[in-house]
C-alpha cells in the first residue's frame, strides 16, 4: 500500500520547463532585466500563472535590491480597529500568505487619504515596501491616480466601479444585500431597517443602494437606513432611533458584527424579545456572532481566505505586472437563532 505525500512545492525549474526555456530565462524575466525577447518574457509569464508559482521576495531582495515587505494603510481609528474582527481576519489571511513568501507586512493607520496618499509615495519612494494593498475606497478616490502616478504595484480590496481599473478583489455587496432582505422579507417581515457604515465608503453606498432596490422590488415598506461608523456605540445609538420611532422595524440589517451585537443589547435594553419581537441579521459572520444569546444569523463570509487571496494577488502583480480583476465568493446568509417571523 503507498502513502501519498504532499504535493511538491513548484520551483522555478518547473516554470522554465513549462515555458520552454533556462532557469537563467525565468530569472531574467521576474527581475526585469535585459536579453529577453518579449514573447520569451510573455510566456515564461504564463507559464508561472498556470502552476501558481512566485519568486519568493527575500530571495529576490538579495539579488536585486528588492524589499521584503508590502504595504497596508487603515483609515480607521486605533480603538475601533482592535475591536473590528473583519479587519483582523483579513489581515491574518494576508499574514498567512506573506509568511509562505519571508515578506512582511507592513501596516499603518491614517488620518484621512491625504495622509496615505502622502504615506505611499514615501513608501516607494523611500523602497520600503515593494507593494502595497489598498482598502476602504471612495468615490473618485485619490489613491487611484496616486500610485498610477507613481507606478506602484498594488491590488485594490473595492468594486471596479471604485477602483479605476486598478487589479482589484471584491464581494458582491449588492447580491448578498438583495439576499438578506428576501430573506427576512420571507419571514414575513415587513418593515426592515439598514444599519449601514460610514457613508462616504464606497461599499457602504453599494449595500445601501441595493437594500432600497430590493425594498422597493418586494414592495415593502421605505426602511430606514441610518448611516453611522462601524463601532457598537453607532449601532447602539442607531438602534435605539429605530427601536423608539412610530413606525419601529421588525428587523434590522446591520453593516458589521460589532453594530449587530450593540443592537441585540439594546433590544434587550428596550423589553424586546429577540428574535419574537425583533430580528438581527449581522454582517461578516466573525465568532462574535456565535457567543451571543441568541446567536446571530449572518451574512458569512470567509474573512481570512480573502485576506489570503489579496496577498496572492499581490504577489502576482510584483511577478508579472499585473493581476485579474475578479470578485472572490459573495456572503452567504448563515440563519441562526437571531431571526425569525415577526
Amino acid at each position: 500500500m503507498s502513502v501519498d505525500g504532499p504535493p511538491a512545492k513548484v520551483t522555478i525549474k518547473d516554470v522554465a520547463a513549462r515555458a520552454g526555456v533556462s532557469k537563467g530565462a525565468v530569472s531574467l524575466a521576474f527581475n526585469n532585466r535585459p536579453g529577453l525577447a518579449d514573447a520569451t518574457r510573455d510566456r515564461i509569464f504564463a507559464a508561472a500563472r498556470e502552476l501558481g508559482w512566485a519568486p519568493n521576495l527575500a530571495a529576490r531582495s538579495l539579488s536585486s535590491s528588492r524589499v521584503d515587505a508590502v504595504g497596508l494603510a487603515i483609515c480607521r481609528p486605533a480603538r475601533l480597529l482592535g475591536l473590528e474582527p473583519w479587519f483582523m481576519e483579513f489581515i491574518s489571511g494576508i499574514e498567512s500568505v506573506l509568511a509562505e513568501q519571508s515578506c512582511s507586512l507592513l501596516l499603518r493607520l491614517v488620518r484621512d487619504l491625504d495622509e496615505e496618499v502622502a504615506l505611499q509615495e514615501r513608501w516607494w519612494k523611500s523602497k520600503q515596501v515593494a507593494g502595497s494593498i489598498l482598502v476602504d475606497f471612495r468615490t473618485e478616490d485619490p489613491r487611484v491616480a496616486a500610485v498610477g502616478a507613481l507606478g506602484m504595484p498594488v491590488v485594490a480590496v473595492g468594486h471596479p466601479s471604485l477602483t479605476g481599473g486598478l487589479p482589484s478583489l471584491w464581494t458582491d455587496d449588492a447580491t448578498a444585500v438583495t439576499e438578506a432582505v428576501r430573506y427576512l422579507a420571507a419571514l414575513g417581515h415587513r418593515r426592515i431597517a439598514h444599519v449601514g457604515g460610514a457613508a462616504e465608503l464606497g461599499h457602504s453606498a453599494i449595500r445601501t443602494a441595493a437594500f432600497a432596490a430590493a425594498v422597493r422590488e418586494l414592495g415593502l415598506a421605505e426602511g430606514p437606513q441610518p448611516a453611522t461608523g462601524f463601532s457598537g456605540e453607532d449601532g447602539a445609538r442607531a438602534t435605539r432611533t429605530l427601536l423608539a420611532s412610530a413606525e419601529r422595524p421588525t428587523a434590522i440589517l446591520y453593516d458589521n458584527d460589532i453594530m449587530a451585537v450593540a443592537g441585540l443589547s439594546v433590544a434587550a435594553e428596550m423589553g424586546l424579545s429577540v428574535p419574537a419581537d425583533l430580528s438581527l441579521l449581522a454582517w461578516d459572520d466573525s465568532q462574535l456572532c456565535r457567543l451571543t444569546h441568541p446567536t446571530l444569523s449572518a451574512m458569512s463570509h470567509d474573512v481570512h481566505g480573502f485576506g489570503a487571496e489579496v496577498a496572492r494577488a499581490l504577489f502576482t502583480v510584483l511577478a508579472t505586472g499585473t493581476a485579474e480583476s475578479r470578485p472572490v465568493p459573495t456572503p452567504a446568509l448563515t440563519p441562526r437563532g437571531s431571526t425569525g417571523p415577526p
